[in-house]
């Protein structure tokens, strides 16, 4: 052959070179979730892709076969051009040798699968076509090579079938929400968050306390009585005798409001009035309680502890509230300060806390900022003892007898 025609076949294999580098960059740097998602808007090339991407051993074998053969035979071509252009020359091979390797690195290599790995679908579709009647034509060859390498790595303990999958874990796809600023408003990446976390969370995270409970005690005459109904901020209350551990039922505001002008009103209408009170114990989860809600049509319920006393209350309002956030925003717990704090309020929870503060204190023990820091000093601190809990910084701004109400938090910068 003339150098013409050899420095054609030489040009032709660092171009395959550089199509089967790049290619199978493409390929295995395609985002899988929006390639599913083409998958289903019926575009071609992308259904090829799925298809070939099936079973990537098959697709690497041929692909390594067909990138190997090229730069093997675009060697001995250039081992060719070199004898004939200077065959007095006993060094020439290596130097041909290394020139070709510097030419396909840059040429061959580096800028393709760079390219590849910035605009994948830009070669991969294309490719698809061209792998998918290759892999029928070399099959044989391609099964071969696979049986070996299967063998060898069930040796190491790899099997391929098992190991080949996509999936996401929760974690992974709160990594995958949190890094999606730029495709949705901040509150929606809270709702998702909100909803990745109902598995973890049980309604004695998100009840209301015990002792934060506003009901109606039957043992109060009956002017408190109509009074407390009259100006509670709630629609449902619990009605009980002394005790929210007597508890009655729940009563409906606006049943009984119609009721309370009336001249034979007194106790036992608001008796007759009441609905069947509901318990859910305190470790039920979130989600399983959102479905007794729905399955039961109540929208409270009081939660117990193992002994059966009860512990709090939990509301539909609580559960919406754990995935879209506060729907009531009267009532700060969190104000930022011009300083860079943030004056919190002692009785949030610590999931409120770490979803409005990003931060990552934990929740397996106490429910509420005021628990874990008791829990923390074994006492209850005074005003202006600063304390570092789990790497954040709190200065205690408020306090009663029993529990701090108000705490100043310094988040890590």
């Amino acid at each position: 052959m003339s150098l013409g025609v050899l420095f054609s076949i030489l040009a032709a294999m660092l171009i395959l070179s550089a199509f089967f580098a790049g290619s199978e960059t493409s390929l295995m740097s395609l985002n899988r979730y929006r390639l599913r998602h083409l998958v289903k808007l019926k575009h071609p090339g992308a259904i090829k892709t799925h298809n070939l991407l099936q079973r990537p051993d098959r697709l690497l074998g041929l692909i390594l076969l067909c990138n190997n053969f090229v730069n093997n035979f675009a060697a001995s071509i250039a081992t060719v051009i070199a004898i004939k252009l200077y065959a007095d020359e006993e060094s020439i091979i290596a130097i041909a040798t290394g020139i070709l390797t510097i030419v396909m690195l840059i040429c061959s290599d580096v800028t393709p699968k760079t390219l590849a790995s910035i605009k994948p679908e830009l070669l991969a579709f294309p490719a698809a076509w061209i792998y998918t009647p290759l892999l029928k034509i070399f099959y044989p060859i391609v099964w071969f090579v696979n049986l070996f390498v299967n063998l060898l790595l069930r040796v190491v303990g790899i099997d391929v079938k098992k190991n080949r999958h996509d999936a996401l874990n929760k974690d992974e796809l709160k990594s995958i929400i949190s890094d999606s600023e730029s495709l949705m408003p901040v509150r929606y990446q809270k709702m998702l968050m909100g909803i990745l976390d109902l598995e973890s969370a049980t309604v004695e995270d998100i009840m209301t306390p015990r002792n934060e409970i506003i009901g109606i005690d039957l043992e109060l005459t009956i002017e408190d009585i109509i009074n407390q109904i009259k100006f509670s901020p709630h629609t449902r209350l619990p009605v009980y005798k002394t005790s929210i551990d007597r508890i009655i039922g729940f009563i409906h505001l606006r049943k009984i409001l119609a009721l309370i002008n009336q001249d034979d009103f007194d106790k036992q209408t608001i008796i007759n009035s009441l609905d069947k009170p509901s318990f859910s114990p305190e470790s039920t989860p979130v989600h399983v309680q959102m479905h007794r809600f729905k399955h039961e049509k109540i929208r409270i319920a009081l939660v117990v502890d193992e002994y059966g006393d009860v512990q709090g209350l939990v509301t539909l309002d609580d559960l919406l509230q754990e995935i879209v956030g506060e729907l009531i925003t009267d009532d700060i717990t969190v104000r930022a300060q011009s300083d860079g704090s943030f004056l919190v309020d002692a009785n949030i929870t610590i999931r409120e806390l770490n979803r409005v503060m990003q931060c990552s204190l934990p929740t397996e023990g106490p429910k509420t900022l005021n628990g874990l820091i008791i829990e923390f000093m074994e006492t209850i601190p005074e005003i202006g003892t600063s304390i570092k809990l789990n790497g954040y910084l709190l200065e205690i701004i408020k306090r009663d007898e029993n529990s701090v109400k108000l705490v100043k938090f310094l988040p890590p910068k």
